[in-house]
């Protein structure tokens, strides 16, 4: 039976989002997240020194983030999505089989680096793909959809982390966590990557000055830009904060897991959901940034767990422009340069959420946790009210 194109290119696209999911789960499908801060412990390192290693974390993905993704234009991003799980679960056997700080400090290295050689590998390779497939408008959907298969990884893992643990200890959740890095590896080996890259390693560096000044050339990328860290960064951060702002409406600390659990149904429902915005324009983003702003707002500031609800439906909001917000960068950028310019605007993602965690230790030090969530709803609102008063110009002219 022969295929018609039609035919061929959904079979194709079915492939990609295939591997896209499998890969995204993987990524998140980590044993070692809910307790690997309980395994620094027990090895008797001390509150400033497990800080040092989230630091040390950091750095690593802030330096090594725009590089790597200036690499993935340079080489075939298809080898960095296969080469970031290695190194991930290298530092991951090094926590189990030899732990001290030293053995944790590189593994974070290991981690932060392969962390980064995906970071804008991946967004670029998708939207390629689905652009020689002339399914490039159904990029949010997709990229929406493999950021819930992440979500749903996550709280797998917090289910099973426990478990496992009582009943191998660090080294049986070190060696799943290992083994799921791995699978990960295998995985990226299955995407498509039909562009043809640079000849020679050393092209990174001119490929890193072609798509900066690319975006120094032109204002509509500038703006998607600076609106992905504008979006993503603040809920990111505050998503770390969670448990305290669980445990301050006066729920039992039994029942904060499954109030967490709320949360992150609301940041999943929003991934699925982040296909449907597709059809919004800017002002409908603005909309929705607003929208989910004041319900972070109003949330926060109920101070019990119904109030935690509006959380969840303002994260759901904020996980769906998110993802939009990544879309409209894919959108504007030409081929070259892709990744960098992801990296870039991941780069301008970390360094905000350092900014929030500073702020928000200032703000919840002197008050509530509440207060601190309630305060930066603002960014948000001003987001919206910026991106408005673009469409707004815009219609004008």
């Amino acid at each position: 039976m022969t295929l018609t194109p039609t035919r061929a290119s959904d079979v194709r696209v079915r492939r990609l989002t295939t591997t896209l999911y499998g890969y995204a789960f993987l990524e998140d499908f980590v044993l070692l997240y809910p307790v690997y801060a309980l395994l620094f412990s027990d090895t008797g390192l001390s509150v400033g020194q497990i800080s040092s290693l989230f630091a040390l974390w950091s750095v690593t993905g802030v330096l090594l983030e725009v590089p790597s993704g200036a690499w993935a234009d340079a080489v075939s991003r298809r080898l960095l999505l296969w080469l970031g799980p290695l190194l991930t679960a290298t530092g991951f056997a090094l926590w189990v089989l030899v732990p001290s700080y030293g053995a944790f400090a590189l593994g974070f290295v290991l981690w932060g680096a392969g962390g980064a050689l995906g970071s804008g590998a991946l967004e670029a390779l998708v939207y390629d793909e689905l652009e020689r497939l002339d399914a490039a408008g159904r990029y949010a959907r997709i990229m929406g959809r493999a950021r819930a298969a992440g979500l749903v990884a996550v709280m797998a893992a917090m289910g099973l982390a426990g478990p496992v643990l009582t009943w191998g200890g660090h080294t049986a959740v070190g060696a799943a966590s290992v083994l799921v890095c791995l699978l990960a590896a295998a995985t990226a080996l299955r995407f498509p990557e039909h562009r043809s890259p640079k000849t020679g390693h050393e092209n990174w560096t001119a490929t890193l000055r072609a798509g900066l000044a690319g975006a120094r050339a032109d204002r509509s990328v500038r703006g998607a830009l600076l609106l992905v860290p504008a979006v993503g960064a603040v809920w990111g951060a505050l998503d770390e904060y969670t448990p305290l702002l669980v445990r301050e409406t006066g729920a039992a600390d039994g029942t904060v897991p499954y109030l967490l659990l709320l949360i992150w149904a609301g940041a999943t429902a929003g991934s699925l959901l982040a296909g449907e915005g597709e059809r919004l324009g800017t002002a409908g983003l603005a909309a929705l940034l607003a929208g989910s702003g004041l319900a972070l707002a109003a949330g926060a500031a109920d101070g019990t767990p119904w109030g935690l609800g509006l959380v969840a439906l303002a994260f759901g909001g904020f996980q769906a422009a998110t993802v939009l917000a990544d879309a409209r960068l894919q959108w504007r950028i030409e081929d070259t340069g892709r990744a960098t310019l992801t990296s870039v605007a991941g780069l301008g993602t970390e360094l905000a959420t350092v900014a929030v965690y500073g702020g928000y230790a200032l703000i919840a030090s002197g008050g509530a946790h509440s207060t601190a969530f309630a305060v930066f709803a603002l960014p948000y609102l001003a987001t919206a009210a910026l991106l408005l008063t673009g469409a707004i110009r815009t219609r004008r002219t």
